[in-house]
């Protein structure tokens, strides 16, 4: 494992915080934004038309992305995908998805990091199953965009988004973080999936030969002691020099393009952190009368009657959505 490069203190507090400024406008609508909501004007097709030519026709892309746009890319935490490589671990400890088992007491650090580097494999190293991630980047890498998403799995980058135009504000699975430093951790996830018994086919994936059960735990000299998960849940979360590089070029973007025609296009943000996406678009929106948001989000397209009729509330399948707007380009 590897410390990541370090920038000197002086510069990272002169750094713009994207972050403490997106959450300021989230709070400010939670406020202020009336709480009446729309499902937006139109019909389905209409309004995957009308965002087409904002695609076509505005000066930036802002792209902010939930939870709901890689579970459409097919990155479940339960069903076939659970089974396949957490079958064990559900039946020994009681649970079927992949999100309480990183939750789970284990009795061992020997068994915490079995299951979380079969965790961070299969989340991290592996590609989607669907190319959800690629056509979204077929419709607007010719854009001018920045993207800020609370996913951790790394689809953007190896969707081909440029990473200075990314800002993953919650952390990344392909990190560990100790005293104020993070670590990439591929190197310690092949050797502990090599240690369970897992093996790679000629692509390179590991799987399980017929008739071998995998291992539920690693050696002890293969803990990372002192190690935890770059990922936001409490305080003690480290945003690193990469991190802060992020949210100063977020900050940047936002300031240059704030009067300028902005598509917000908002994909498969939920309820659990609307203020970091999903409030501050509102807000943004409401302040630039240029501006235009949209939604596209399975059961969870709303928006403000006060923004309404500069809203596309798309109620689909992401996948479906850009699969639509990418054949209306096509004709």
């Amino acid at each position: 494992m590897f410390s990541r490069t370090k920038i000197n203190a002086y510069t990272r507090s002169s750094l713009p915080n994207g972050y403490l400024e997106t959450i300021q406008k989230g709070m400010i609508a939670a406020r202020h934004i009336c709480g009446d909501m729309s499902h937006g004007n139109g019909t389905k097709e209409g309004q995957l038309e009308r965002l087409r030519n904002e695609i076509s026709q505005c000066d930036a892309i802002v792209v902010g992305a939930g939870a709901g746009l890689s579970t459409s890319a097919g990155f479940v935490y339960s069903g076939e995908r659970f089974a396949k490589w957490f079958s064990d671990f559900g039946t020994k400890f009681g649970f079927d998805d992949m999100y309480s088992g990183g939750f789970y007491p284990y009795d061992s650090q020997e068994e915490f990091w079995a299951y979380w580097a079969r965790y961070i494999y299969v989340n991290r190293y592996l590609d989607a199953p669907k190319p959800v991630y690629e056509k979204l980047y077929n419709l607007v890498h010719d854009k001018d965009y920045f993207v800020i998403t609370t996913n951790v799995d790394h689809c953007f980058q190896k969707a081909g988004f440029d990473k200075k135009r990314l800002f993953y504000t919650q952390g990344d699975y392909g990190l560990f973080q100790s005293n104020g430093k993070t670590y990439d951790n591929e190197e310690w996830v092949m050797k502990a999936m090599e240690a369970q018994g897992f093996v790679k086919d000629p692509n390179g994936v590991f799987f399980i030969p017929d008739g071998r059960k995998p291992m539920m735990g690693i050696p002890t000299e293969l803990i990372p002691t002192g190690m935890a998960m770059n990922l936001r849940s409490d305080d003690s979360f480290v945003e690193d020099d990469g991190w802060h590089r992020a949210s100063a070029a977020y900050s940047d973007f936002l300031r240059r393009h704030q009067n300028l025609r902005v598509l917000y296009l908002e994909l498969g943000v939920g309820g659990n952190t609307p203020i970091i996406i999903k409030y501050p678009f509102w807000q943004m929106t409401r302040n630039n009368d240029k501006a235009i948001y949209a939604c596209i989000n399975y059961g969870q397209a709303f928006c403000p009657v006060e923004i309404k009729d500069r809203s596309l509330c798309i109620n689909s399948d992401i996948s479906e959505a850009l699969d639509a707007i990418l054949d209306l380009t096509r004709i």
